[in-house]
């Protein structure tokens, strides 16, 4: 095995024994970017001698016996919303062209506290206003979307271009780039990730979380991630905990929740026979299987967008009013709409969002876990604008990907997407996750146990 071909847990267990220095480790991840980087368009930036250096550092200190803990000189990439000092944050954007940040972000903060060496930004659809990243190619099929907002992040692990790398979720931004490419993706609750210094898309509905490899990766890496930050207003003061999922991965007396409504609406079958025979497996391994019924499904959309829509045209005023064709024709369509929108719709999307988290807040009660599709359908082809559904309904692509993960953003409720196969033309499948506010350790109990009855995870057959 090539060191870039390691997961985070292995490659954090390789530099504890000694069998794998931070420097072989980085220079395997740089190559392997020189590689593919040109292919699969999954970097805005390479730091290259920043990482080389970090990793020089990370050996000294490893060697001088001073671990900082399993991230300790593993390379990693940002999604190029998130600050680091001295480092252009250009939301892929040329509005932006030119920005360096000041200061680090909350969470570069806290990484870079932990060892982690940081590889470069990740590209993201412009301003994470999007669900495909059209600079970015699928690491499964580079004639297909990568999935967005953060489909550099999610490409970049998926190819070994990075161990694990930090996505931005406001309508499922993390989540569908790592179905569909096969790898982790994980949003915490809303506010147990600071967010500051992050560009915001949509400020009550953004995250910040993890791509990775695998659930435990995940899990590690919320655990450097997850607490209490006084300068970001949204974030919850909790204790810290460890994330890890035991080693038992029995699930006997945990409830399933399968939607009866919903989530299985317009999803293509492939995904659909995937999808079940994972929920299937979970009921072998002990957990009891529930139907459910989806609360306020109609009105999913609707608030999303009535939420969305209103704050990212508020955030972006200013420069959509000086310097308007700097933007990509289909985000400044989406902004100029949003300025638009009346402030009596805005307000019943935030009441429809109340309604809508007391709800799941219900279902919640009944079972321990939702399991359903991450996304309906696998990755289109670039230039695919529509889905025509098998009842002649004609759904926008965009629309579709947003569709099923967009009501854990609604409700700020955790959700994990795990990779459970392929469809016939080799491209992945993801099966979503969603539980109650704060309870990511039962996600990540559900998502490891799944995943332990697997093969493991390879590598995208990037080029």
């Amino acid at each position: 095995m090539q060191p870039y071909e390691m997961s985070l847990s292995e490659a954090a267990e390789a530099i504890e024994e000694r069998r794998l220095s931070p420097v072989e480790l980085a220079d395997s991840v740089l190559s392997r970017i020189g590689r593919l980087e040109p292919t699969l368009g999954a970097y805005v930036t390479v730091t290259a001698e920043r990482a080389r250096e970090a990793a020089r550092d990370a050996e000294r200190e490893l060697s001088a016996g001073r671990r900082r803990g399993p991230l300790h000189g593993v390379p990693m990439g940002l999604k190029d919303l998130i600050d680091v000092a001295g480092v252009a944050t250009t939301a892929s954007s040329r509005v932006r062209a030119g920005h360096r940040a000041e200061a680090d972000s909350a969470v570069a903060a806290r990484l870079a506290e932990a060892g982690a060496v940081l590889l470069g930004k990740t590209h993201t659809h412009e301003f994470a206003y999007g669900l495909t990243t059209p600079q970015t190619r699928n690491a499964w099929d580079a004639g297909r979307v990568a999935g967005g907002s953060s489909g550099g992040s999610a490409v970049a692990v998926a190819s070994g271009m990075a161990t694990f790398a930090l996505g931005t979720d406001t309508g499922g931004s993390i989540r569908v780039p790592a179905a569909l490419n096969g790898v982790v993706g994980l949003k915490p609750t809303y506010g147990l990730v600071p967010r500051r210094g992050v560009t915001a898309l949509s400020w009550s509905l953004d995250h910040v979380g993890p791509i990775a490899r695998t659930v435990e990766d995940a899990a590690l890496v919320l655990g450097v991630l997850a607490g209490h930050d006084a300068h970001d207003p949204a974030s919850l003061d909790v204790p810290s905990t460890d994330y890890r999922p035991r080693a038992d991965t029995g699930l006997a007396g945990l409830r399933v929740g399968v939607p009866r409504t919903y989530y299985f609406d317009h999803v293509h079958p492939e995904v659909e026979v995937k999808v079940r025979r994972a929920i299937a497996q979970l009921a072998d391994l002990g957990a009891d299987l529930v139907e459910i019924d989806i609360p306020m499904a109609r009105y999913v959309q609707a608030t999303q967008w009535g939420l969305m829509v209103s704050e990212a045209s508020a955030y972006h005023e200013e420069t959509l009013r000086t310097v308007p064709e700097l933007y990509q024709a289909d985000v400044r369509t989406l902004l100029e709409a949003g300025e638009l929108m009346p402030a009596g719709d805005y307000l019943r999307a935030q009441r429809s969002r109340t309604l809508m988290r007391e709800e799941w807040a219900r279902v919640l009660r009944q079972v321990d876990v939702v399991a359903a599709p991450a996304v309906p359908v696998t990755a289109v082809e670039a230039s695919q604008e529509a889905i025509t559904w098998a009842d002649g309904t004609v759904e926008a692509v965009s629309d579709a990907y947003v569709r099923l993960s967009s009501p854990a953003n609604i409700t700020g409720m955790p959700a994990l997407s795990v990779p459970v196969g392929h469809d016939t033309a080799g491209l992945p499948i993801g099966m979503q996750l969603l539980g109650r506010p704060l309870d990511e350790r039962t996600l990540l109990r559900v998502g490891h146990a799944y995943e332990q009855t697997r093969p493991a995870p390879a590598l995208a057959p990037a080029a």
